[in-house]
C-alpha cells in the first residue's frame, strides 16, 4: 500500500503561487459526513496558501462530478476568475451490488477525460472504500487526510501550469 510518508506530496513548496488563483471544489451530497471532512481539509490548505477564490459546487453523487466540472468550466472559462484547478471530492462505499464498480469506473474515467481535455487540472479526491472505517482512516486517520492532499496537489498543479506560461 502506498504510504504518504514515503513521498514528497506533503512538501508544499510548489514555487511562487498565484494567490489570485480560483480553485473550484466539486463535491457530492452522498456520504456527506465524510465529504464534509474532505472539504474542510481542502479549505485548511487553500487558506494556508492564501488562495483568495475558492468556490464550492455540490452535485448529487460521484457519477455527476465530471458533468459538474465540465459545465462549470464552460460557463466560466472566459471570466476573470476562471478556475485554475478543480478538486473533485466524494466518497463511494462498496455495497452488495456491482453499482460500486460502475460508479468508481465512471467517475475515474470522467476525471481522466477532463484532465486530457480541459486546460486546467482536475484533482481526484474521491475515496473509493470498502467501509466507513477505511473512509475515517483517510480523513485524518492513519492514512493521512485525503482532502488536504487533494488541495496540495491542486496547488502544485497550478504552479506547474504557470511554469509553462513563464518559459
Amino acid at each position: 500500500m502506498a504510504e504518504v510518508s514515503n513521498s514528497k506530496l506533503l512538501q508544499i513548496d510548489a514555487g511562487i503561487l498565484n494567490t489570485n488563483a480560483c480553485v473550484v471544489i466539486v463535491r457530492t451530497e452522498w456520504n456527506a459526513a465524510i465529504v464534509d471532512e474532505l472539504e474542510k481539509g481542502c479549505h485548511t490548505i487553500l487558506k494556508q496558501a492564501a488562495v483568495k477564490s475558492v468556490k464550492v459546487i455540490t452535485v448529487p453523487g460521484a457519477f455527476e462530478i465530471p458533468f459538474g466540472i465540465k459545465s462549470y468550466w464552460d460557463a466560466n472559462k472566459y471570466k476573470d476568475d476562471r478556475p485554475c484547478a478543480f478538486i473533485a471530492l466524494g466518497c463511494v462505499l462498496r455495497g452488495d451490488t456491482p453499482h460500486f464498480d460502475y460508479v468508481c469506473q465512471g467517475v475515474t474515467s470522467g476525471v481522466t477525460q477532463l484532465n486530457l481535455s480541459l486546460p486546467v487540472p482536475v484533482i481526484f479526491g474521491i475515496l473509493t472504500v470498502d467501509n466507513d472505517q477505511q473512509a475515517q482512516e483517510r480523513i485524518g486517520g492513519k492514512h493521512g487526510h485525503k482532502g488536504e492532499e487533494a488541495a496540495i496537489t491542486a496547488l502544485k498543479m497550478i504552479a506547474l501550469t504557470q511554469s509553462y506560461k513563464n518559459q
